[in-house]
């Protein structure tokens, strides 16, 4: 993995946010193309968020991001709005797992000093380290897997394994 560095907007989300929360279910049938369902990206807790969110914020969230149902689309609607990383204390696994299957970083570090608006520049290398821009504390996240990172900076598995196939 390159060095490089991701900067963006913090849009503070709390603890047991669950996919229902980020997309409801029933927007599954109507669509599940990425440019569609952003469109409904938090509307059940947050109504304006998916007309406010810009491409590159980057979801801070507590505990237990992502939890509930292991709908993919939950996921899909996160990066249809333009948003590559979610930071958070912790994250369901299902979550997690299609997160990293779908080229969506999920980066687990301590969030609570991280507060909506606030400018951030996740140093993305040997160590993943977020710089907050207004008081420049740096946050030591998790260290993600080498083999997860191949998967995430390929753009996702299928993208990760069109690159690297045999066949």
């Amino acid at each position: 993995m390159t060095p490089r560095s991701i900067k963006g907007a913090a849009r503070r989300f709390g603890d047991d946010i669950n996919t229902d929360y980020i997309i409801s279910s029933r927007r599954k049938r109507e669509s599940l193309d990425p440019d569609v369902l952003k469109n409904y990206l938090f509307e059940t807790i947050m109504p304006d968020f998916a007309a406010s969110v810009r491409t590159g914020d980057i979801l801070v969230a507590g505990k237990n991001f992502g939890c509930g149902s292991a709908m993919e689309v939950a996921v899909t609607a996160v990066i249809g709005a333009g948003i590559r990383v979610v930071l958070a204390q912790s994250f369901a696994r299902t979550y997690f797992r299609n997160a990293v299957n779908n080229g969506l970083y999920p980066i687990e570090c301590d969030t609570s000093q991280i507060a909506g608006g606030d400018a951030l520049e996740i140093e993305m290398g040997p160590r993943i380290v977020v710089r907050c821009a207004h008081n420049g504390r740096e946050i030591e996240a998790a260290p993600i897997a080498h083999d997860i990172l191949k998967i995430l900076d390929a753009g996702g598995l299928v993208a990760y394994l069109r690159e690297h196939s045999t066949l």
